[in-house]
């Protein structure tokens, strides 16, 4: 028996994860931690991680990609995690093994791989302001390019189903929306508060797109409606729910604005992994 209890307590803290991020499960309520939790949600995740290094065509670097299993009997489709501008963070990697748990195969590619001091990634750099400047130096083909090559990836692991889409948050929400554009084999894309594309470029997409907003976030909502109209006039599905009081990166900041940005989340998310299952499984 323990009788310390300060020796008590500290167990205990280091047996508990907040309800308000969520636990690293599946089921009813479920859902990704805000960033404070995110380290202490991996730890205690039960499912299968892996670091892979990925070959991109045409580049010298490795890709590095962090991959989340889930724990199901029939194979899984693929959903591809395209982080924030602030990198492959604990955070990113939290939200991936979420979709594991909620029965995806889910990987997150850290697209700063060989950008960083000594050719590495996100945690290479300096500060998070130099990460930020170098996530919105990434250009287009090449984000494309690395994308392709998870997908290649992913969906050539034996426990994948052939299925494949992608989510994005921030930087990546409008990367998410642009390989839609991109890319007509797509099955399924979630874009959180991300910038659409402009109008003339949406009628090359397929997949079914599904836009997370917060409601005080001006500067990527004025891009929503335009995209929500064209989208509608060619017959494509944008489903968009734009969620009051909540601001911009509410997933990760969870704790921010009085509670919207929970609730923001806890509405967010199970249209998310609804969306996802729809048109995937």
């Amino acid at each position: 028996m323990i009788r310390n209890s300060g020796i008590m307590l500290l167990l205990l803290s280091l047996m508990w994860v907040s309800p308000s991020a969520g636990s690293p499960g599946s089921g009813s309520g479920a859902i990704p931690p805000g960033e404070s939790g995110a380290k202490a949600f991996l730890e205690h995740s039960p499912r299968h991680h892996e670091w892979v290094d990925i070959t991109v065509p045409g580049k010298t670097a490795k890709l590095s990609a962090f991959i989340a299993y889930p724990e199901r009997k029939t194979k899984a489709p693929l959903v591809i995690v395209i982080h924030e501008v602030f990198g492959l963070t604990d955070w990113v990697r939290a939200v991936t093994d979420q979709l594991a748990a909620d029965g995806f195969i889910a990987i997150a590619p850290d697209m700063l791989s060989g950008r960083g001091l000594g050719g590495g990634g996100t945690e290479r750099f300096a500060s998070r302001d130099d990460v930020v400047k170098a996530v919105r130096e990434l250009s287009a083909p090449d984000v494309v390019g690395m994308l392709d090559a998870v997908s290649r990836y992913g969906r050539s692991l034996p426990a994948a189903s052939g299925r494949y889409g992608v989510i994005g948050f921030c930087w990546g929400g409008g990367q998410s929306f642009h390989y839609a554009v991109v890319k007509p084999d797509l099955g399924a894309a979630v874009v959180y508060y991300g910038t659409s594309p402009q109008p003339e470029e949406l009628t090359t997409v397929r997949a079914p797109v599904l836009g997370l907003y917060g409601e005080d976030d001006a500067r990527v909502n004025t891009t929503v409606g335009p995209a929500e109209a064209k989208m509608k006039e060619l017959g494509k599905t944008f489903v968009t729910h734009t969620f009051k009081g909540a601001g911009h990166g509410f997933l990760r900041a969870q704790g921010e604005r009085d509670n919207a940005n929970l609730e923001a989340s806890r509405k967010a998310w199970p249209a998310t992994i609804e969306h996802l299952r729809k048109y995937l499984e």
